[in-house]
């Protein structure tokens, strides 16, 4: 059965009066990426563009650029954030200039990043700048603008189900009161939507998805619930003894204020977790009892946006590792119905978070032609995350957080678990 790889897409890259206002006249994201420097030997930073430079998406060439890049690639379509703030919409044009002109003719969908936007960028309630509040009504208007867009014949299905993420359910104070709105609204126009809760290590509320409202989840990596029973293992610090110490030393400081005036020493520290260790762990779990569609990322390291000492950094990433761990969970997917066949990338423009698709000068289209190999026409061979062939071939067929936030001026220390996985600052 064909797979659909669909890729997490920031639509942040063009200057907005919010940014202006809340961040200095003409932020985007690029500020924080250019200012990134590598901390340790061998740290890949800073993460600067190929094929497209620094662009911004107001211009139409380089939304066409992105989606020719994407359909050549093997990327069956891209999955927007999508801002709403009690009817007050952010970085929304893009979108509209896709709805308005027809152009780029390319399948998306959207992820409706439901948190706080705040100065801390990790989805917390500090420094609240934009705050997320939900109400019957709101719900009912949220769903009525949404319409118009799940109507548009490029918007992914499964089946003729027009598919919707919410990335946060827990902040939803009923999801199931939520989700029957949205449900009930959209069949008065015809349509039957197919909604999908994204999944993450942080969830509080693990229940299966149908017990929410929703119809099946997208496993958000690399800050899945997986990563979690990762955590508890760490089998890559079982095998480095300094690296174990390191860590000990910094939940230590973080957790204990009598000791955080010791932890100065310490503050370049920042959390390291390893790429290849977990993408072998993640590619080795058993799927869920219910609808899940898996994910993979080409990696992860926000210190473009976190001082020294609170990023989140996984290292030994790459091209190849990549590319392996993608042949695994494609392998290891089994869709339940033809169309419920999709597998999420995170992401494919989240430069500052060290975690794009797109090309690099360091990588150039190493991480696209991965997906290229793995989803091109044909059968492509398995492979476990030991190198070893595994099993048969694998049929996938296909096509030929938030406003991110300058790095925090007062170096207040941030809770490294929330920043990793929040849409919203």
């Amino acid at each position: 059965m064909s797979l659909r790889p669909v890729a997490f897409y920031l639509p942040q890259y063009h200057p907005t009066p919010e940014n202006d206002a809340f961040w200095g006249k003409g932020f985007t994201e690029w500020r924080n990426v250019t200012r990134a420097r590598p901390r340790f030997r061998g740290h890949e930073q800073p993460h600067l563009p190929a094929d497209l430079g620094f662009y911004d998406l107001r211009l139409p060439e380089i939304r066409a650029a992105q989606a020719d890049l994407a359909r050549a690639h093997g990327i069956h379509g891209f999955c927007y954030y999508h801002y709403w703030f009690n009817g007050r919409r952010l970085l929304d044009l893009p979108l509209r200039e896709i709805l308005r002109t027809g152009e780029p003719d390319f399948p998306f969908m959207l992820c409706w990043a439901n948190e706080n936007w705040t100065r801390a960028w990790d989805g917390g309630p500090r420094e609240v700048l934009l705050s997320q509040t939900y109400s019957d009504a709101d719900a009912e208007a949220h769903i009525d603008h949404l319409l118009p867009i799940l109507a548009d014949p490029r918007y992914i299905r499964v089946g003729t189900r027009p598919v919707f993420a919410i990335y946060n359910a827990d902040e939803l104070p009923d999801p199931r009161r939520l989700t029957d709105i949205f449900r009930e609204r959209a069949q008065r126009a015809g349509i039957d939507l197919y909604l999908a809760r994204v999944e993450r290590y942080l969830d509080r509320d693990t229940r299966p998805p149908r017990e929410l409202g929703f119809d099946a989840a997208i496993e958000f990596q690399p800050f899945s619930r997986s990563f979690l029973r990762f955590l508890k293992s760490r089998p890559d610090l079982k095998s480095s003894l300094p690296r174990r110490f390191s860590n000990r030393l910094r939940r230590e400081f973080r957790t204990r204020p009598a000791l955080r005036s010791v932890a100065e020493p310490f503050a370049s520290l920042d959390i390291h977790h390893d790429y290849a260790a977990f993408a072998a762990f993640d590619a080795a779990e058993p799927p869920p009892p219910y609808t899940m569609f898996p994910g993979v990322c080409p990696g992860w390291d926000n210190s473009a946006r976190r001082p020294p000492g609170q990023a989140i950094i996984f290292r030994n990433s790459g091209p190849q590792a990549f590319g392996q761990w993608l042949a695994a969970k494609a392998h290891g997917f089994s869709p339940p119905s033809p169309d419920e066949n999709l597998l999420f990338v995170n992401a494919w423009n989240e430069w500052a978070e060290g975690n794009h698709l797109e090309p690099c000068l360091r990588h150039g289209h190493a991480y696209l032609e991965e997906v290229r190999d793995v989803f091109a026409a044909g059968l492509v061979p398995a492979i476990n995350m030991d190198n070893t062939p595994a099993g048969g071939p694998i049929a996938v067929k296909g096509p030929a957080k938030a406003p991110p936030t300058p790095m925090p001026q007062d170096r207040r220390p941030l809770s490294p678990a929330r920043s990793a996985a929040a849409r919203c600052p």
